[in-house]
């Protein structure tokens, strides 16, 4: 194993366990403190969406709207409306027929991460791996954060760049990170 893969995996061990914020495997994700459950509130991911109107709408369409609003805990890295807007023509048309449910499906669970992880924690991790770190998607894919500024910038295997506009939005079950575009799963 090299070096950097190495800083990577430790990276990555690291942004687990601050993500997981102390909860073990399989457990409830319901906070353990009055001013967390404050801080939490009583909505869900799904239920927490607000104008993400067309990441809801294809959450529903994939029955993915149940997971969201369950016992979580997850990171969502909801895409803007006008994130949808810069897909080529006709694309997100295409994805919600019923056809193509489970194309859909890949590119929503893309979005998804296993545990809380607030943008700090993304911070920290790309700091531990010396500018960059590996985040694993609940589709089973990768996707990478790196930072452009003061910005986290999350990018497919692709190379489109996502940027965080919208930052730990949180939820009974997780956080919502909002995005400024769509990733796609290779």
């Amino acid at each position: 194993m090299t070096l950097s893969k190495a800083m990577t995996g430790a990276a990555m061990v690291a942004l687990l366990a601050l993500g997981g914020c102390g909860e073990k495997a399989g457990s409830e994700a319901a906070p353990k403190t009055e001013a967390a459950k404050d801080a939490a509130g009583d909505s869900t991911i799904a239920a927490g969406l607000g104008d993400a109107t067309k990441f809801a709408a294809a959450a529903k369409s994939t029955g993915l709207e149940g997971t969201l609003a369950g016992p979580g805990p997850y990171t969502v890295l909801v895409p803007t409306d006008a994130a949808f807007d810069k897909l080529p023509a006709g694309a997100l048309d295409t994805l919600m027929k019923e056809d193509a449910k489970s194309e859909l499906t890949g590119v929503l669970t893309y979005h998804i991460l296993p545990g809380a992880i607030l943008t700090a924690d993304i911070g920290k991790a790309i700091d531990a791996g010396k500018g960059k770190t590996m985040l694993p998607t609940m589709g089973g894919g990768t996707l990478t954060a790196t930072r452009e500024g003061t910005a986290i910038i999350i990018s497919d295997g692709a190379g489109t760049k996502a940027r965080i506009v919208g930052a730990d939005e949180k939820k009974s079950n997780g956080v919502v990170q909002r995005i400024d575009a769509v990733l796609m799963p290779s």
